[in-house]
């Protein structure tokens, strides 16, 4: 007969022996612990092992049906609950294994895995504020040399100055030390420079190509900077390793969204909603990809779906509104109205409400009320933005300055020889996704969306690491040699080709931003198509005025800032091969204008680009329902209701609200070139 403590050593030798098989042979360790459990039921690290077995095997309810009564019955043991919350994670119950890995890290915070997977849990359910302190933590406490970890409690607090000293200090002595690398490169995230923080993973990846963490914070760096294919190439080696993480899957889902693959982005967003059918905000991003793809009333569903579990979500409601071609039921114009009297409303959830009000007032004809809505919504966004309508009128005089004939004539033959580009350029709802909409009918042109690169490679060669520093550029551009600015027409065009789907010979970059850079465009691609959509600038301004942009128009929230704006892009005189297209010229004789449009691209005239509206293309900019149905003349009264509230624009504007419509020299630039360059 065995004695009582030959038979405890017998147990925890099998115990032993069962938790090193888990990750070399999981079947043969679960084989093990349920042989321990014959011998001692319901032993709790037998049982441990068990569901860990189980879910290394695939077995995910055998996992769950041993991990969750060990929970139960052990609240206090943090292991139990980080390990249900993986198994739960593994068998696509998210939202309950977000609970879970919770409690783990509340019982033991020196957890970095459950850190990591609560972040990416919480990536993949939308709230980027909570991720981001899960991935500090992360990198707190996985960080075991003693020297990293006041920087690291630095970071983790947002000491960002403390921390950014600290880590200098100790990479001078240590600088192949990946972790403080990595940590490093988030502090540079922090301060926005996100080109020295891609520089400092990819030396980290050199040094440590399996540190997986430090991959994914490479991927998104490079998300951040519009390079998707990197950002693409990264995570499909994360993803080899881990095919399920959440984090990996939601950021791959918006890369494929940023370049057009929307049926592919859709699935993802599908799968995730079965983990996590209760977020609303990953019911509003699978609205927005839902939208951009052309499928309307998915995405009303799925805003509305929105609302139903967050009834304060100001952004859903916007959303719904827009869709521009929406219109709000009684009741939920009574909800929104509820939602806003509530004095502890979200900021963010207010001003989208206002917008949101404006409109649903609108289209009901109560113009006075809507009005209120739109300036309460811009008053309050105005708060929290950084701009200065000073710079942008300084912008255009330095580039008056720099960009004139002579410096066109001198460089004639500079940069890359091809024509593929068509730019459309501009000011935001001046026309140009209708622009867009129309060649992209043409069998000949491919259309993309509003590509950022232009305004990336200016802002490299700006080389301004702060709002302090003054940039180099546009000053720069009288500097580049001829074969700078054809390695820079190059780069555009390597940089854009990810976003071309077909083999026609053109595509079209809509980014209304890029008229600020017309000069790098000319110096990097003198064969490139420039169309300028303009659009009477009271109206123009207005829609842009009743517009919530997610990001990049900064000078659309004041009547006086966005008068400006307009003045001072459209005073410029323009360089003469820009051909201009007026939205309500457009209107009135819509085959004129498109034959004229046709023959400056060089393009013989398709009946089907008279047909636009036809054109099942994925649209991303808020004209995306308009731009599907035929040309009308709503937007170009609408203004009229608002003319009495438009003072202060129309003093802004000056000269710029007569002048607008006047007409663009068209010359050979071979034979003469421009004057001047905003």
């Amino acid at each position: 007969m065995h004695s009582t403590s030959e038979a405890t050593g017998t147990l925890d030798v099998a115990l032993a022996h069962a938790t090193r098989m888990l990750e070399t042979a999981p079947k043969l360790a679960a084989e093990q612990a349920g042989e321990i459990l014959k011998v001692a039921p319901n032993h709790p690290v037998a049982t441990l092992v068990l569901g860990v077995a189980r879910r290394c095997t695939g077995d995910f309810p055998g996992a769950l049906h041993a991990l969750l009564p060990l929970a139960n019955a052990n609240p206090q043991w943090p292991t139990v609950h980080y390990e249900l919350g993986i198994a739960l994670a593994r068998a696509g119950q998210g939202e309950t294994a977000v609970k879970a890995l919770r409690r783990a890290v509340q019982l033991k915070p020196d957890l970095p895995d459950a850190w990591r997977a609560l972040g990416d849990h919480l990536t993949a359910m939308g709230d980027t504020q909570a991720a981001d302190a899960a991935y500090a933590n992360h990198i707190r406490y996985s960080t075991l040399d003693p020297r990293l970890l006041e920087p690291a409690a630095a970071l983790c607090d947002n000491r960002i100055a403390a921390a950014e000293s600290l880590l200098r200090e100790h990479l001078k002595d240590h600088p192949t030390d990946v972790a403080a690398i990595r940590m490093f490169a988030e502090v540079a995230v922090r301060l926005g420079r996100n080109g020295d923080a891609e520089n400092l993973l990819a030396r980290c990846l050199e040094l440590a190509p399996s540190f997986s963490a430090a991959r994914h914070n490479y991927a998104l760096v490079l998300h951040r900077q519009h390079k998707s294919t990197d950002a693409l190439a990264e995570l499909d080696r994360l993803l080899i390793e881990e095919p399920d993480n959440p984090g990996y899957r939601n950021l791959y889902a918006v890369v494929l969204g940023r370049i057009g693959e929307y049926d592919r982005a859709l699935k993802i967003y599908e799968d995730v909603l079965k983990a996590y059918p209760q977020q609303a905000k990953v019911w509003m991003s699978f609205g927005h990809a839902l939208k951009t793809a052309g499928r309307q009333q998915q995405s009303i569903d799925a805003y509305r779906e929105t609302i139903r579990l967050a009834p304060s979500f100001g952004e859903a409601y916007w959303s719904l509104a827009n869709l521009k071609t929406f219109r709000f039921a009684p009741d939920e114009l009574v909800a929104m109205q509820t939602q806003i009297a509530r004095g502890d409303l979200a900021e963010k959830d207010r001003f989208h409400l206002h917008f949101a009000l404006g409109k649903a007032l609108e289209d009901a004809g109560e113009y006075g009320e809507s009005f209120h809505h739109y300036e309460r919504g811009n008053a309050l966004r105005r708060e929290g933005i950084e701009y200065s309508a000073a710079e942008t009128s300084e912008h255009l005089q330095r580039s008056k300055a720099v960009l004139t004939r002579e410096l066109f004539a001198a460089r004639a033959g500079f940069g890359s020889a091809a024509a593929d580009p068509i730019f459309i350029v501009g000011l935001p709802r001046a026309g140009s996704t209708l622009l867009e909409q129309i060649l992209s009918s043409h069998s000949q042109v491919e259309g993309t969306m509003e590509l950022p690169d232009i305004i990336s490679m200016a802002r490299a060669l700006g080389e301004r690491k702060s709002r302090r520093e003054v940039s180099k550029y546009p000053e720069v551009l009288a500097s580049l040699s001829a074969e700078d600015c054809r390695a820079l027409g190059e780069e555009y065009l390597a940089r854009t080709r990810i976003q071309r789907k077909t083999a026609a010979p053109y595509f079209i970059d809509k980014m209304p931003n890029n008229f600020a850079h017309i000069g790098l465009i000319h110096l990097a691609l003198p064969n490139a198509k420039i169309v300028d959509a303009r659009r009477h600038p009271l109206g123009c301004c207005f829609s842009a005025y009743k517009q919530h942009f997610a990001t990049g128009q900064n000078f659309s929230y004041s009547l006086d800032e966005i008068g400006r704006y307009y003045r001072d892009h459209f005073d410029a005189v323009l360089p003469s091969q820009i051909h201009r297209v007026i939205y309500e010229r457009l209107v009135e004789d819509t085959e004129e204008e498109v034959l004229k449009l046709l023959e400056y691209c060089g393009l013989p005239f398709e009946p089907q680009v008279l047909r636009f509206y036809e054109n099942e293309r994925a649209v991303r900019t808020a004209s995306s329902e308009q731009v599907r149905q035929p040309i009308n003349r709503q937007g170009v009264e609408q203004w009229h209701h608002y003319e009495s509230h438009l003072g202060p624009l129309k003093a802004a504007l000056g000269p710029a609200l007569f002048s607008w419509a006047a007409p663009c020299i068209q010359s050979n630039p071979r034979d003469e070139g421009p004057n001047h360059d905003a």
